[in-house]
């Protein structure tokens, strides 16, 4: 007896969303845009539903769904240019007292919740998502992107990864030694950096949160390294170390003290913030905060080694976050 569609379609669901989250990082590797991962799982189980009839097992549901979601990306990629990070634009940090340069044009690399993420993988599945990782990707050209992926992160055999992309296990190999060779040249030398746990993250956490809602410039230069990095997309320029962001801050963000308001985020498994302005400094109502721009952050014992501030404000929406506080 032909089974009926409202029971296809349960059995359809009861087999394949518990991979959603999964591909959704999947593309996210991919693409290096939430907005646009989000997109292709939706087009993946769009067509996964409209083949599931014909679909008889000859692979698990999870490899036949990454089939079509690496497939879908790398169609998606055809023709496109990469997603940076300002530091991938130019080699050289920026002067504090130029005005800033904004590339609407660029695509930008996007952050991605942590909320978004496999909780049955959490803890690995953060490492491979950190925005030094994604930016990294991005040098790839889309193929050895999802070899290196699916090998790498994903743990896939040569021979199951060939089959996906029909193509052979020799060309997938020497694919993945490509990928790390440009891996290689493009990534900073690995340090020892060694990030603080418990009390000394959140008291630095605690420390850059008061020091930004006060516009405390003294405070700001004592909670970022020597060497800290603060990039702004869709800013082009990027700036090292405290003195120099510090002075960025004091002289280009039109906050005064108490002008700001941080909430804790979490995302490409580091913390941050998202950041809102009262609505009277740029114009909106004066009783509310509104959305700015999301932050995340890299911390070692020292204090914030990094900053990557996203100001795309469809990203709160993202996050889960209010639009007004």
């Amino acid at each position: 007896m032909t089974r009926s569609l409202s029971s296809t379609d349960d059995e359809f669901q009861r087999s394949a969303d518990p991979y959603r989250a999964e591909l959704l990082a999947h593309c996210y590797r991919m693409l290096g845009s939430v907005h646009e991962a989000e997109d292709l799982v939706q087009e993946t189980y769009l067509k996964a539903w409209r083949g599931f009839g014909a679909f008889e097992g000859r692979s698990s549901i999870r490899t036949w769904l990454y089939r079509i979601a690496t497939n879908a990306c790398l169609s998606a990629l055809q023709g496109r240019e990469r997603r940076p990070l300002p530091v991938g634009l130019s080699g050289d940090s920026g002067d504090p007292a130029a005005p800033l340069v904004e590339r609407s044009e660029v695509p930008w690399l996007e952050p991605f919740p942590d909320t978004m993420l496999d909780p049955a993988a959490v803890v690995t599945a953060r490492e491979t998502v950190r925005l030094a990782f994604i930016a990294a990707l991005q040098y790839l050209p889309p193929r050895q992107r999802a070899v290196l992926v699916l090998r790498d992160v994903l743990r896939w055999q040569a021979a199951e990864v060939a089959d996906m992309l029909g193509t052979t296990t020799a060309a997938v190999n020497s694919a993945l030694q490509r990928a790390h060779a440009q891996l290689a040249s493009v990534t900073p030398t690995p340090d020892d950096v060694v990030e603080p746990t418990g009390a000394r993250q959140r008291e630095l956490l605690e420390r850059f949160m008061a020091a930004f809602e006060a516009k405390d410039i003294p405070a700001i230069v004592a909670v970022f390294t020597d060497d800290a990095v603060m990039q702004m997309p869709p800013f082009a320029h990027w700036y090292r170390g405290g003195e120099a962001i510090a002075r960025l801050v004091r002289m280009w963000c039109p906050a005064h003290r108490d002008d700001l308001r941080l909430v804790p985020i979490r995302g490409n498994g580091q913390p941050g913030f998202a950041t809102y302005m009262r609505g009277s400094v740029i114009g909106g109502a004066s009783g509310s905060f509104v959305p700015w721009k999301l932050e995340l952050l890299e911390l070692d014992e020292r204090g914030v080694r990094q900053s990557v501030s996203f100001f795309d404000t469809s990203l709160f929406a993202v996050f889960g976050l209010p639009a007004l506080l």
